[in-house]
């Protein structure tokens, strides 16, 4: 339960640090638009650089389209928005429940389902244009057996010349300086304010990541605590393993020449 400190701070629930993915997109899928400082209009500037990518390497809308780590919808509502057909799937139940209210909300039809990227055969084959994974899905995959499988779960759901688009950090300078912090962002709604945060903890090329969001409420202060696993992955490691799932074509573009905040990969499927 909840706790009250002294000074009217809400704290954090005293249970044991939740790594598993899965936990952490349950817990966090009712507040994870507070992380942006306007969720609607972050959806609509992502849909309008992913789009152009996806319809640049696959083809004009409308595009079968599968957000395979959909979330609660950040990517899948703004490019149905655009006109694609999109299918999302993410292994968090609770994300998925409110991604299915939020297209709703908006009109969109959008079909969601609970999946594992690992395990994507209730798709069946060849099924989808393009398949996306963004906001640093791939690098909850601690291991390179994880990542493999994954990898050709996604090749063998495109269809011959589709195309993955893929966002993650900019590991390979997150490696070199191994940050502890990210910068705290200060965001007023409707004349609250709200400070988002985070901590990093490395061990190796893995780091622990605690999430802090907290709100400024008529009664006082709440903290809100997430926590979850990533691995560092270097470009060249993906991209090894994206050979080796079988695509090709495979390239990266950088955050000068996207205007998104992380760097993308995008690779085919040539067979």
């Amino acid at each position: 339960m909840w706790g009250f400190s002294p000074s009217g701070v809400t704290m954090g629930r005293e249970t044991p640090m939740r790594i598993e993915p899965a936990e952490f997109y349950d817990e966090l899928a009712e507040h994870y638009h507070l992380i942006f400082e306007n969720w609607d209009r972050s959806m609509e500037r992502q849909a309008g650089i992913l789009g152009p990518i996806l319809e640049s390497a696959a083809g004009p809308a409308p595009l079968s389209i599968l957000d395979c780590a959909c979330g609660i919808g950040t990517q899948a509502i703004g490019l149905a928005r655009r006109g694609h057909k999109v299918t999302g799937s993410d292994l968090s139940g609770a994300a998925v429940v409110r991604a299915r209210r939020e297209a709703a909300e908006r009109g969109l039809a959008i079909e969601f389902s609970v999946a594992d990227m690992r395990d994507l055969k209730s798709y069946g084959e060849s099924c989808f244009d393009a398949v996306v994974a963004c906001d640093i899905a791939l690098p909850h995959l601690l291991n390179a057996e994880d990542l493999a499988a994954a990898l050709r779960q996604i090749y063998l759901r495109l269809r011959k010349n589709g195309v993955l688009l893929a966002t993650i950090r900019d590991y390979d300078a997150m490696l070199r300086s191994r940050p502890a912090v990210q910068p705290a962002a200060f965001i007023s709604d409707g004349g609250l304010r709200r400070i988002v945060h985070q901590v990093w903890d490395w061990e190796g090329d893995e780091y622990t990541v605690h999430l802090y969001i907290t709100l400024e409420r008529a009664d006082g202060w709440r903290v809100l605590h997430f926590v979850s696993r990533y691995r560092a992955l270097r470009r060249a490691d993906l991209t090894r393993a994206l050979d080796g799932a079988g695509f090709d074509e495979i390239r990266w573009m950088d955050s000068a020449e996207t205007g998104l905040y992380q760097p993308v990969v995008v690779a085919r499927r040539a067979h």
